[in-house]
């Protein structure tokens, strides 16, 4: 878990371009959900994170990295609840991976190898669905055509989120 942790962030230093000040730190695991904190210049960055319980590929022998999902709160660029998915492969430009949460599907814009909701608003929906929810379906396409279906568990979700909200200065 230390290694994803570590990976998962570098990827957001690259995505995010801010400078690390100290190695990410494990703040708990709430079913499955793991939640993760660290400070930068702009201030703290906060966490949570899952892997799918089941991954299928249209393709078989097709190969991929570990699939990831995360909500991330960046304080200091007054982002709050970023929900993101690393798929693991290069998606296909201009494709458009859904979440699928108990039926209510989002749609979310590709990126390299990771996918984003358009807009602050939509973060919130999608993060809205995984409270009340009980698993979510990411569904991609990689540049060479391969489908994936990742089903996360949302279980720990909610008490993951409050974990990061009081670390990050989001509490009520």
């Amino acid at each position: 878990m230390r290694k994803m942790a570590l990976g998962l962030v570098l990827a957001g230093v690259l995505v995010n371009g801010q400078a690390l000040a100290q190695e990410p730190q494990e703040a708990g695991k709430f079913g499955d959900w793991t939640a993760y904190h660290y400070k930068t210049k702009k201030g703290p960055v906060c966490y949570i994170v899952s892997q799918p319980v089941k991954s299928e590929l249209s393709r078989k022998n097709a190969k991929r990295d570990p699939a990831y999902f995360l909500i991330t709160h960046r304080p200091g660029d007054k982002v709050r609840a970023e929900v993101s998915a690393l798929m693991g492969y290069p998606l296909k430009p201009q494709s458009m991976p859904t979440v699928d949460i108990d039926g209510r599907k989002f749609t979310l814009f590709a990126v390299g190898d990771g996918a984003w909701a358009e807009s602050p608003a939509a973060d919130r929906r999608i993060v809205a669905a995984m409270k009340k929810g009980r698993s979510m379906v990411v569904r991609g396409i990689s540049r060479r055509g391969t489908t994936s279906t990742d089903t996360y568990s949302l279980k720990g979700v909610t008490a993951a989120l409050q974990k990061i909200d009081a670390l990050c200065g989001y509490a009520k």
